[in-house]
């Protein structure tokens, strides 16, 4: 094993408490991980500022040691083993940035039983198993640290947890993958049909080869499973979340939405009602002159709706190295700070204490009422008339009617914005215009997403 094993560091215990540094094995070398170990070296008088003492890296688990040893050179031990990191007596904090929920849990789990604080960029390891690993470490009174995992350069976890702390908070929407606001934007910008505009992402990096996870909405999910969390004060529900990607979408609506004064976002919504939470991923509206509808390219924010605070926003990089390292190094500053706190006196995983947490539950899909955007195509431009009536029979509200200006061949399309309307009752709708034989294929709809302060 190429420089491993490394059976003795220097034992923590034989320096003094207030001088100590703070020792950290990272798992993972890969693009965060790599930025991690740049950033780290780069700043470190400035970090060791902040922190009260220096950070170190001790030890690294790769897959390819021979690559590690390019990126870390020769001042880092190097092992195969992650689970031999995650368990060394000498190692303070693990940080987790491998990814995958399979053996990143056990790691994770084998660090904590270790009384190791972990740090980890891993949103799909944190909101399908999060439950599971923040109680094991309540329960060996360590931290589980995770900024990197949502909104990677925008330090959106402790806005919730801290800067909003004294707020009700009412709403969190965000644009919260890179990939898929790419894909938008050449979509918009460029005319592009989603494949050649995806194509254009993997070519320059921005998507993977298996884009899978990112263009099906399933990556923004598990973000906004812990930004819900962290807002409302409740246990992690990303399987109850309604998810739906972009794949579905065509260049004829982004441009219909723009003729209507709108583009198209993949939005994150958590939205608190009386009766529950919305939960939910999906390509909405949002006002062409809103702050939201100018997040190009890449980059990612979030707004935030709360009781004191009012409207606020978080703009960032969405992807990146260092971006990401920029999270994950705050994370351990964290950590440092804490040497003597008792832990009862840390910031709670998700924002409230264990105790207080609130049981709140998920809205179903039917039971969101938001307004719509829907697409009709039909035989002949008169028969706007017969779109309108039927769902005036259905009873949902119509705020606006108009024809699309260039269908490039697609035939007429009627082009209708709704007002609020329960997603069940729009979905009869739905199936009743489908029916009528002025109606030409399938009805296209759409969230419309005003957020408003």
């Amino acid at each position: 094993m190429y420089r491993d094993p490394v059976e003795s560091l220097e034992p923590l215990h034989s320096r003094p408490a207030a001088i100590r540094t703070l020792r950290v094995g990272m798992i993972g070398i890969g693009t965060v991980g790599s930025g991690t170990f740049r950033v780290l070296a780069r700043n470190r008088a400035d970090i060791a500022a902040r922190a009260g003492r220096s950070i170190e890296l001790v030890i690294v688990a790769a897959r390819n040691l021979q690559r590690a040893a390019g990126i870390v050179g020769e001042g880092v031990p190097l092992t195969a083993d992650a689970m031999h990191v995650a368990t060394h007596p000498d190692v303070d904090v693990v940080v987790e940035v491998a990814g995958g929920t399979g053996p990143a849990r056990d790691w994770v789990l084998a660090a904590i039983a270790h009384g190791k604080h972990v740090v980890t960029a891993n949103k799909a390891l944190l909101a399908v198993h999060g439950t599971e690993i923040f109680a094991a470490a309540r329960e060996k009174g360590v931290v589980v640290a995770y900024e990197g995992a949502v909104a990677v350069s925008i330090p959106i976890i402790k806005a919730l947890r801290e800067g909003l702390a004294a707020n009700r908070i009412e709403w969190v929407a965000g644009i919260i993958n890179g990939t898929t606001n790419f894909i938008l934007s050449k979509m918009r910008d460029e005319g592009l049909d989603f494949a050649a505009a995806l194509a254009q992402a993997q070519a320059l990096g921005y998507a993977e080869a298996d884009p899978t996870f990112d263009i099906e909405g399933i990556d923004a999910a598990h973000k906004l499973t812990l930004l819900a969390a962290n807002a409302f004060g409740m246990p992690l529900r990303f399987a109850d979340a309604q998810v739906e990607g972009i794949t579905a979408l065509q260049g004829l609506d982004v441009a219909c939405a723009e003729q209507l004064g709108y583009r198209i976002k993949l939005l994150g919504v958590a939205r608190r009602q009386a009766s529950g939470v919305e939960l939910r991923v999906q390509p909405a509206l949002v006002p062409a002159d809103h702050l939201m509808a100018h997040v190009k390219g890449s980059m990612n924010a979030v707004m935030v709706k709360s009781d004191a605070a009012g409207l606020t926003m978080y703009y960032g990089a969405g992807a990146g190295s260092e971006q990401t390292a920029s999270a994950v190094i705050a994370d351990l500053v964290d950590v440092a700070r804490l040497d003597g706190v008792d832990a009862s006196q840390h910031v709670p995983h998700l924002g409230v204490h264990a105790h207080a947490t609130n049981a709140l539950s998920v809205l179903p899909r039917a039971a969101v009422d938001t307004s719509h955007y829907l697409r009709v195509p039909v035989h002949a431009v008169g028969q706007i008339q017969a779109v309108t009536a039927c769902l005036a029979a259905q009873k949902v509200p119509v705020r606006q009617v108009a024809l699309a200006a260039e269908c490039t061949g697609a035939g007429p399309q009627v082009l209708v914005l709704t007002g609020p309307v329960v997603q069940g009752a729009l979905d009869l709708a739905v199936h009743a215009l489908q029916a009528r034989n002025e109606v030409a294929g399938p009805v296209v709809t759409l969230r419309v997403e005003a957020l408003e302060g």
